[in-house]
């Protein structure tokens, strides 16, 4: 996994943001009075009407950067950039109904916030433990930062024993819906069957919530990738323009979908284990790959730069794309072994995969 080293994101150019960036070393540069007076009309001017919705945030070990931000249920179109300088952020952005905002840091690491009309919230934490951030506010983010203390330590399954029940006890918040979301459905290891039954639970409490009836037709879906199923209908179009889909994939003897990102190291190891493994193979195996950079130009500068020529799909919709969601992709690196057309392994490291792709090849 990429660590936090790489804290500031190597990816430009995506469409601002609406959003706000003060650098606090611009006060210090006039005078202390006019400094001041700068602070109050910048707050005047910044102020949170019953329309819009603000965070403002401050890292520690963490001067500027980049992050990104998308919504699970619409709040805002596609993806968001927010700069972060001297440590500091404002993300201000239209609000007029309740919705939730996922941040994302470089190191594919998620924070959810859950956004009211008219309302502002302040995230506060450490680029070097990122598992302790903060959001203070509202009373949705007051529980959501109730749950990451109750799983600071805990083991994977201890994890989902507590979103489990935080879901089940609070099934009117929007928080239960990023719980199931986050850790049943889009995870590695999905639990598709208690997801179904704290979908229920919620839509017992949220009956008009379109976002969960979305999620559960979601899990209908997920479940057919499932080890011994074929790989699930999908078309896209590679960076080269070609279409790809489904079918080349569950004809050939072995195949392999793989999930990677330019800021993810190991994510790119993979890619040139399969390029070896693609050479030995003599046309006993097919590979397509899915980059799930923001930007296609990152995308296309590393395939070039490792001579790959198998199809890749980068359509710069991050883990929101359709072929991410049809295939249940909520991480990296990630893949899907086939033989046969039938799924026979996923998630595998580097080393896993390539035993795999010796005994079957």
């Amino acid at each position: 996994m990429t660590t936090i080293s790489s804290i500031c994101f190597k990816l430009k150019g995506l469409a601002s943001a609406q959003c706000r960036v003060v650098n606090p070393s611009l006060f210090y540069a006039t005078g202390t009075a006019l400094a001041t007076l700068t602070l109050v009309l910048l707050l005047a001017a910044c102020g949170v009407d019953s329309k819009r919705f603000r965070v403002e945030g401050r890292f520690l070990n963490l001067n500027r950067g980049e992050f990104y931000v998308y919504s699970t249920n619409g709040l805002i179109d596609g993806i968001d950039t927010v700069k972060l300088e001297a440590g500091r952020f404002t993300y201000d952005i239209p609000c007029e109904r309740e919705g939730t905002l996922v941040m994302v840091f470089p190191n594919f690491s998620e924070q959810p916030i859950f956004a009211q009309p008219g309302k502002s919230v302040d995230m506060e934490g450490n680029a070097s433990h990122l598992k302790e951030l903060t959001v203070k506010g509202t009373k949705d983010n007051k529980l959501m930062n109730q749950f990451r203390e109750a799983i600071l330590d805990a083991s994977p399954p201890q994890i989902a024993k507590t979103a489990a029940m935080f879901a089940a006890d609070n099934p009117a918040s929007p928080v239960a819906v990023y719980l199931v979301r986050r850790y049943f459905i889009t995870t590695p290891t999905p639990n598709y069957k208690e997801a179904d039954r704290l979908l229920k639970l919620l839509l017992q409490q949220q009956p008009k919530n379109g976002e969960l009836h979305r999620m559960q037709s979601l899990v209908t879906s997920l479940a057919k990738t499932s080890v011994g199923a074929p790989l699930p209908a999908f078309q896209a179009r590679s960076t080269k323009g070609e279409i790809v889909n489904q079918q080349t994939y569950n004809k050939a003897a072995v195949a392999v979908f793989n999930v990677w990102s330019t800021t993810n190291m190991q994510s790119m190891e993979i890619q040139r284990m399969l390029k070896q493994k693609l050479r030995e193979a003599k046309g006993k195996l097919q590979v397509v790959s899915l980059c799930v950079d923001p930007l296609q130009r990152e995308c296309k500068d590393i395939l070039e730069r490792d001579s790959i020529s198998w199809p890749n799909i980068c359509d710069g919709a991050m883990f929101e794309g359709d072929v991410a969601k049809k295939l249940g992709i909520y991480t990296v690196p990630f893949n899907i072994l086939l033989k046969n057309g039938k799924i026979v392994a996923k998630d595998l490291d580097t080393n896993q995969l390539k035993e795999q792709l010796d005994k079957l090849l």
